[in-house]
């Protein structure tokens, strides 16, 4: 078997890498030169269609990482390059090369504002550049899928926030914090959020990339590890592993978001990006919970649990903060 990983020198391409060397021919296709495995490294610009075709040979199977998703991208055109007119390149490609599978990693961000136990049945309605380019992709490769439906798979799958050791995010910022002692709470600490532990997620894309039977024709699927927790419980299970006392102050939504617009009108001025702004402090106090009807209907089963995950990424950054 042979797969072509597109955008594979990020945090869960890297994940993918060490999941698939040894077992499965792969390259990794990107930008940037990957942390691991460099001998699979071949360099193309997924907005560069005649890159793409100089590294892309005829494989079983196309991974499709690559995306513009942090917030505040400027310009915001990138977010369209990279993520909607990538995705019609290695449509292209793939034709041009006689691919009939692709592995698509989108986002539950296309979903938009409607996020409380969100799952494959409820329509997308992105809210931001995104989740809206995210969205655009999905339906160019939905639109290459369909031309030709007998020969052809396509596997879209909609993670929630992915964390893990080596992710500089925002689930390893507020574990960072925890541990630190300087984490301040804005809000009441009652909203819930969903999150994926990446090994997690990269054991799915490679049970999707070698069970073929199963993952025939097009399935869109939610990914996301169980159970929801509030931010009050993810602080006392955080502070459990670390063996602290954690008892964090806490200041009201209002004025968080206060300092958050402070930071946003200091960050224009000084044409410089902060760690706070208003839209860090609303995804913090908003309950993001997300679901899957179809996930469960395939025989997976995540090798982590979701506290084992998170005292993986705990040691992690227990032992950064040692060095």
């Amino acid at each position: 078997m042979k797969v072509h990983i597109v955008g594979g020198s990020g945090f869960i391409g890297t994940y993918l890498q060490r999941r698939l060397y040894s077992k499965i021919d792969f390259t990794n296709i990107d930008i940037k030169l990957s942390n691991v495995y460099k001998e699979q490294h071949r360099y193309a610009d997924v907005r560069d269609e005649k890159e793409l075709l100089k590294v892309i040979d005829k494989a079983d199977c196309l991974v499709l990482l690559s995306a513009e998703h942090k917030d505040n991208v400027k310009p915001i055109s990138l977010y369209y390059d990279v993520n909607v007119n990538g995705a019609k390149n290695i449509v292209n490609v793939a034709i041009e090369r006689g691919i009939r599978k692709i592995i698509f990693l989108s986002s539950v961000a296309v979903y938009g504002f409607n996020n409380y136990l969100t799952n494959e049945n409820h329509l997308p309605f992105p809210n931001n550049h995104y989740g809206t380019s995210k969205f655009q992709a999905e339906k160019i490769l939905e639109d290459w899928y369909n031309n030709d439906t007998q020969n052809r798979s396509l596997i879209i799958i909609r993670p929630t926030v992915v964390f893990g050791p080596g992710n500089r995010g925002n689930v390893h910022n507020l574990l960072k914090q925890i541990f630190s002692k300087k984490f301040i709470m804005i809000g009441s600490g009652e909203n819930k959020k969903s999150m994926a532990y990446v090994e997690n997620l990269v054991e799915f894309i490679h049970y999707c990339i070698v069970e073929n039977k199963k993952m025939n024709g097009k399935n869109i699927i939610n990914f996301v590890d169980k159970p929801d927790l509030t931010l009050n419980e993810l602080v006392k299970i955080s502070s459990g592993i670390m063996g602290k006392s954690i008892f964090p102050f806490k200041i009201p939504y209002l004025i968080g978001l206060l300092i958050g617009y402070f930071f946003d009108l200091l960050s224009f001025i000084m044409k410089k990006k902060f760690e706070i702004s208003s839209v860090r402090v609303k995804k913090f106090c908003t309950s993001t919970q997300y679901d899957s009807n179809i996930l469960s209907t395939f025989d997976f089963r995540p090798p982590f649990s979701l506290f084992e995950g998170l005292s993986k990424t705990i040691i992690s950054i227990s032992n950064e903060e040692n060095i």
